[in-house]
């Protein structure tokens, strides 16, 4: 029997699988929970488990097939070398499987492996510039000391705006009323939250944040301000290390394009393809052994 590719996205919110024949018909898609590996590497492991698993279901395969799947991996926090290695480690029954960051695989996807940048604005954020086998990356060092231009960033302001709002410093708006309604107005229930709060935890405020910035919330308008600038900030260095093309990816990308001024908007042009195809052509790479971790 031939082999099959699989291409994982793995993010800090959601982990998606392709899985496609050698000869590139695609066979299943699936979805399941973060395959961020600094959030764990078993837990990941099971993420990426349980969308091949869906993937396999709607191929009609089963696992019995895993032993000839060659896995692309693209996930959040391979950046980190003892993560990766503590992940690279666990046993698996698949074929083979490399692994690089969630951005490495994004940036290939949407250039189609030619030479481009891409900046991811989801959960957290990343942007990397890929020119003849090299990558330049900036910012993608994980929530909370990096991510700027993320969902998980503005989150965090929003929570931290909320509780000085219930101090009596500043006046309580549509969006932060939606957070104290979140947690039944009780500041207790978010000090508490937030000890164990994951990034995509913190993210999940950003729907309302552009809802209430729609309807004229001034607070809800400047998270998505400092958030346009901070994406800016990224790309703007992208363009300084030579970047003429720029895809903006991600959960928030569309959304917060509007919000970015048009001199930085003249870089960004549309992905060709996404993370998982990316993905792919890693596992691809990989099973002719042309695949290498190139370096950051």
């Amino acid at each position: 029997m031939s082999d099959l590719l699989v291409g994982i996205d793995g993010g800090g919110t959601s982990c998606r699988a392709r899985i496609r024949d050698s000869h590139g018909v695609l066979l299943g898609e699936g979805k399941s929970g973060s395959a961020n590996i600094l959030l764990g590497v078993e837990v990941a492991m099971a993420s990426i488990t349980e969308a091949i698993n869906q993937a396999t279901q709607q191929a009609g395969l089963s696992q019995q097939d895993f032993s000839r799947m060659h896995l692309g991996l693209a996930l959040a926090a391979a950046e980190q070398e003892s993560a990766w290695q503590q992940f690279m480690s666990l046993s698996h029954p698949y074929a083979s499987v490399v692994l690089n960051t969630d951005a490495y695989g994004a940036c290939l996807g949407a250039h189609q492996g030619q030479d481009g940048a891409i900046m991811i604005a989801g959960t957290g954020s990343c942007g990397i510039l890929l020119t003849q086998d090299k990558q330049h990356v900036v910012g993608g060092r994980e929530f909370p000391i990096s991510d700027l231009g993320g969902g998980a960033i503005m989150g965090l302001r929003l929570i931290q705006h909320s509780l000085l709002v219930q101090d009596g410093i500043y006046p309580a708006s549509p969006i932060t009323e939606v957070v104290m309604s979140h947690f039944d107005y009780d500041i207790d229930n978010i000090v508490t939250w937030s000890k164990t709060a994951r990034p995509c935890d913190y993210g999940q405020f950003s729907p309302q944040i552009f809802a209430c910035a729609n309807q004229g919330d001034e607070f809800a308008e400047s998270l998505l301000t400092q958030t346009a600038q901070d994406i800016e900030m990224y790309l703007h260095a992208l363009v300084s290390k030579g970047a003429r093309q720029i895809a903006l990816m991600g959960g928030i990308a569309e959304r917060i394009q509007p919000w970015l001024s048009p001199a930085i908007t003249e870089y960004l042009v549309p992905a060709k393809s996404d993370a998982m195809e990316g993905a792919l052509m890693m596992a691809n790479q990989a099973q002719h052994n042309l695949f290498q971790f190139t370096e950051k």
